[in-house]
């Protein structure tokens, strides 16, 4: 059983995935890492699993990284990293930046839910600081309580911004916003990060949840699961993307193999004798045949 997390998959296919030491404001540590990059390695693997909500137990979301190390917290070289690798420091003094004790843990995080087949929904009820921020900007929609509050303050800790934040914050909320927030380094409201187009909608606490989870269904009620984490793979990569052929070359290798499915007929079917579609596709099984398209490794 996970010590830092709570995975549950309803019956309806939303499974929630709750930050779970309520006790230390589920401040992240490297066992969290492995568990959620393990559990959603896991709402990956399950074609009954339509869509995962991320959100915290207690009055947190998120915290930050947890400091019971104190000073040392950030110094990969003593701590080994994320994942306890040899030092990266060489003989001579020269760091070897290719060891993976280099490697940022809220990034190995963030490239993980970047990289999942579902649609992805913060439900961020508390204090989302830090890494509590960070990781929420791959996920696709960030809904929040009233009483949330947000930080990106690294270089308050004499640090920079992590998880992969440098990439995503300033397309989310544009440059001027990020640099604001990052420069800064302060704690801001909920009303704030809705005027900065940091989260969608703000939402009594008691009713975040419940909102979330409308929310989660509406998306995915009624379209073919393997049509979702295509398009899904497909808009987050086009965000990237050097010029519009290469969404062209995207699309129609998308269009070909779509439109020759089961799900495609289904979906015409369906639509012309007015009733709900039966998508007979499957992502588990789907997903090998298009995962080539997206070759880069930082996408798997």
């Amino acid at each position: 059983m996970p010590d830092t997390i709570t995975l549950d998959i309803a019956s309806d296919g939303i499974a929630t995935l709750t930050l779970n030491r309520p006790d230390k404001l589920n401040a992240f540590n490297s066992l969290m890492l492995g568990e959620m990059v393990a559990a959603f390695d896991r709402t990956d693997a399950d074609d009954a699993v339509r869509a995962v909500i991320v959100t915290g137990e207690g009055r947190a979301f998120c915290a930050g990284a947890d400091l019971s190390a104190g000073a040392e917290t950030f110094d990969y070289e003593r701590s080994g990293g994320w994942n306890g690798s040899d030092s990266p420091v060489r003989a001579d003094g020269s760091v070897d930046y290719a060891n993976p004790a280099v490697r940022d843990g809220g990034g190995i995080l963030g490239l993980r839910i970047f990289a999942s087949k579902k649609p992805v929904i913060g439900a961020i009820n508390g204090a989302a600081v830090g890494i509590g921020a960070t990781m929420t900007l791959p996920m696709d929609f960030r809904l929040a309580s009233e009483a949330a509050q947000f930080g990106f303050v690294f270089a308050r800790r004499g640090i920079v911004p992590e998880g992969t934040s440098s990439w995503f914050l300033p397309r989310l909320v544009g440059l001027s916003q990020a640099l604001e927030w990052t420069y800064a380094g302060r704690v801001f409201d909920a009303q704030e990060a809705l005027a900065g187009g940091l989260v969608r909608s703000l939402h009594a606490p008691d009713a975040l949840l419940p909102s979330a989870r409308a929310f989660a269904l509406g998306l995915v009620e009624g379209s073919a699961p393997v049509s979702i984490a295509l398009t899904r793979r497909m808009l987050l990569a086009g965000m990237g993307a050097a010029h519009p052929m290469d969404a062209h070359r995207i699309e129609s290798r998308a269009i070909w193999a779509r439109g020759r499915s089961g799900d495609a007929r289904e979906g015409v079917e369906s639509f012309l004798a007015k009733r709900d579609p039966a998508f007979p596709d499957t992502v588990s099984q789907e997903w090998d045949h298009v995962a080539d398209w997206f070759a880069d490794p930082d996408y798997r």
